[in-house]
């Protein structure tokens, strides 16, 4: 790879409302030990030195980010995104010049650590066409029936609980989520407008703490994971 072409931007979709928390604001500016989760997740990818710059896409009517701590750092840049997840990171594709890598983060995954930043990029000299982040399903799975019941037990042998982030060469996964996007595909995160297209992105194990925060109990669960981290190089 030529100097362009193994250059590094994250990407971090957050224009959403986080409606599943039931808080005032947006999740992303909810407090873990006096940092936004935002916050918190900027200042991982923002530290590690393989990533070149962020760019982060915010909705229309944001009136947090610019109080944030970092909003004006020199590697950070931010665009306006759309109404799906699809939509915000295609803005902040669009925003991108030239060929690179774009490493795309969801924003309410604090609990992210340098160390798995670094086994996805090493993952690149196997996986030439992308990968993502994913931890083995462990549990026992279950396929419902409509009014609440059991319907199978479905097999967990090569199961993976999809995790961000994922990395891709930014113009295939631009092209990939346009026409994916135009031909109305369900795509849920950037690995499923690659496999659309015929791709197959790599796994690369990562953390199982690394979560994502949804719903109110995960507040606390993050911050956990985050306490217990602070004497650990992360």
């Amino acid at each position: 790879m030529n100097d362009s072409q193994d250059k590094i931007v994250a990407i971090v979709p957050a224009a959403g409302i986080g409606s599943r928390m039931g808080a005032e604001i947006p999740k992303q500016y909810l407090l873990i030990d006096e940092k936004t989760i935002l916050q918190l997740t900027l200042e991982l990818l923002l530290t590690h030195p393989k990533i070149d710059h962020v760019v982060v896409a915010l909705h229309p009517e944001d009136q947090f980010f610019k109080g944030l701590p970092l909003s004006s750092h020199h590697k950070l840049h931010t665009v306006v995104g759309g109404c799906e997840r699809a939509d915000s990171v295609l803005a902040c594709l669009n925003h991108l010049g030239g060929d690179c890598w774009a490493m795309v983060h969801d924003a309410a995954r604090p609990c992210l650590t340098h160390g798995d930043i670094d086994k996805l990029i090493a993952s690149r000299q196997r996986f030439p066409q992308g990968a993502i982040l994913a931890a083995p399903v462990r549990d026992t799975m279950k396929r419902g029936n409509a009014d609440g019941t059991v319907k199978e037990t479905v097999c967990r042998e090569r199961l993976w609980h999809a995790l961000t982030p994922q990395l891709f060469p930014a113009t295939l996964l631009k092209g990939n989520l346009e026409q994916a996007l135009a031909q109305g595909a369900n795509i849920t995160d950037e690995a499923s407008a690659m496999e659309w297209a015929g791709v197959s992105p790599g796994l690369v194990d990562g953390r199982v703490d690394n979560i994502k925060i949804t719903h109110p109990d995960d507040l606390l669960l993050a911050g956990l994971f985050l306490g217990n981290a602070n004497s650990l190089e992360r």
